[in-house]
């Protein structure tokens, strides 16, 4: 599947969620990749597509696309288990992978996230570098890789390079199963100018960046990173586990969070991925900087990270989106549902992200994510709005789960009754998900499957 620009054409809608809330008879007049205009309660014209309902495509604000390739592959306990033996496996996996290996689990993923209404990834892209640890010729070549996927899928990317320059606090020597990851600054700002023209490959391709996280570079680098790309998107995992935290406080005599909000201009560009150990002084700090926290339930409650203190920071305004990290498993609405779950079984109550009244808590956390991907990803994407990305996503009102919903009960029983609703799916205004499955997904699939095969015959 080539990437291109579609006709101009329309879609019209029986209902479609608009940044004015939910409309009947709604048509969409898609243009170069962007909504070019919508018109509430009109009817339906010959010439327009006919779905039951619309809404705006998710973003994904933090994936590992290349992780896809062991979900389900770490669940044998040896011994004491954690994100770090989970981590010990997974570099395990990386220092066999090769180029076209690597591409072929990303254009799963990739169709994977379109099938559950995702439509742009911000790809956390830390996989630099040969078997051996050395650049390639093409020292984007990874980069190169993940265009590929995109294109192929049609899914938006926003490639976040990411540097990684040590293997653990205060400068640590990277080890060896770290070497295919470690850039200097010197040399990761070669292969952000090489990903740059990457990028420039795509339609809406953004290009930001990304330090790994506090670990994984000196504060004298991540000044250095921060000025790179001044007005791009800018990525950091931060305080996911405990031991970092631990490690952090040992080392700086603060926490994670405390420490960056003190030492960087933190504001809307950036995104914490995790930000999942905070304290209750951090909470409305990180709130009030504008930036964004990349929460990613499914991973974070399969690595046993913790959960997020979601309740206090959004009850200060904080922005948060959603991403699928790991891709242990892709679905959208799954990592909303164990958000507000995760929640209800922590305070022992039930609607504990429940918004703005008059507003159900599917609602909340379906406008939550989608804003917070747009602020973090580098697009105007997530609003049915002339001028964005035509990012859209039209549900099925013929699940059961869905018969007879209207409003926000469409968004909570697609949520929360595990309606699997999405139709029809249009990136940047191409219909790339018909029926629920990609049009590209058996050839994709087999590609997927013949590579695994190849990865763990041996294993």
């Amino acid at each position: 599947m080539s990437r291109h620009i579609d006709r101009p054409h329309s879609l019209w809608f029986d209902s479609a969620l608009l940044p004015g809330g939910w409309t009947d008879n709604v048509r969409i007049r898609i243009a170069a990749g962007r909504i070019d205009q919508v018109e509430a309660s009109t009817p339906q014209a010959p010439d327009d597509e006919h779905y039951a309902v619309g809404i705006a495509g998710a973003g994904n604000v933090h994936s590992h696309a290349f992780q896809r390739g062991i979900a389900g592959l770490s669940e044998h306990r040896r011994g004491s288990d954690s994100f770090w033996s989970w981590r010990d496996a997974m570099y395990g996996f990386v220092q066999k992978l090769q180029p076209e290996q690597f591409e072929a689990i990303a254009a799963q993923a990739y169709v994977e996230m379109l099938e559950s209404g995702m439509t742009r990834v911000g790809e956390f892209h830390y996989l630099h570098h040969a078997v051996d640890g050395a650049a390639y010729a093409n020292v984007a070549e990874h980069a190169d890789r993940l265009c590929a996927a995109a294109s192929d899928t049609g899914i938006g990317l926003t490639l976040l390079p990411v540097l990684y320059a040590h293997g653990g606090v205060g400068g640590q020597p990277a080890t060896e199963s770290q070497r295919r990851f470690v850039n200097s600054i010197d040399s990761f700002a070669h292969l952000l100018q090489a990903s740059e023209r990457a990028v420039a490959s795509l339609d809406f391709g953004v290009l930001g960046s990304a330090a790994h996280s506090l670990r994984a570079v000196t504060p004298e680098q991540l000044r250095d990173l921060v000025s790179m790309l001044p007005a791009a998107p800018l990525h950091i995992h931060i305080a996911e586990q405990l031991d970092e935290v631990r490690q952090w406080q040992a080392f700086a005599r603060c926490r994670p969070v405390e420490w960056l909000l003190d030492n960087a201009t933190v504001d809307a560009r950036w995104c914490l991925v995790h930000a999942t150990h905070l304290s209750p002084t951090e909470i409305p700090r990180l709130a009030a900087s504008g930036a964004t926290v990349g929460i990613c339930p499914v991973t974070e409650a399969n690595l046993g990270d913790g959960l997020f203190p979601a309740r206090d920071y959004l009850a200060l305004q904080g922005h948060f989106g959603i991403g699928t990290d790991s891709n242990v498993l892709v679905d959208f609405a799954e990592e909303l549902r164990l958000l507000e779950y995760g929640q209800r079984l922590f305070h022992r109550e039930r609607n504990v992200l429940h918004g703005q009244e008059g507003r159900s808590t599917g609602y909340t956390l379906f406008a939550g994510a989608l804003d917070g991907g747009s602020r973090v990803l580098g697009e105007r994407t997530g609003l049915l709005s002339k001028g964005y990305v035509a990012d859209i996503v039209a549900l099925s009102d013929t699940h059961p789960s869905l018969r007879e919903r209207h409003g926000d009960s469409i968004l909570d029983s697609w949520i929360f009754a595990g309606a699997s609703a999405v139709n029809c799916v249009w990136s940047a205004g191409r219909r790339v998900v018909t029926d629920g499955r990609h049009h590209a997904r058996e050839r994709i699939a087999a590609r997927f499957s013949d590579t695994l095969r190849d990865l763990l015959e041996f294993s």
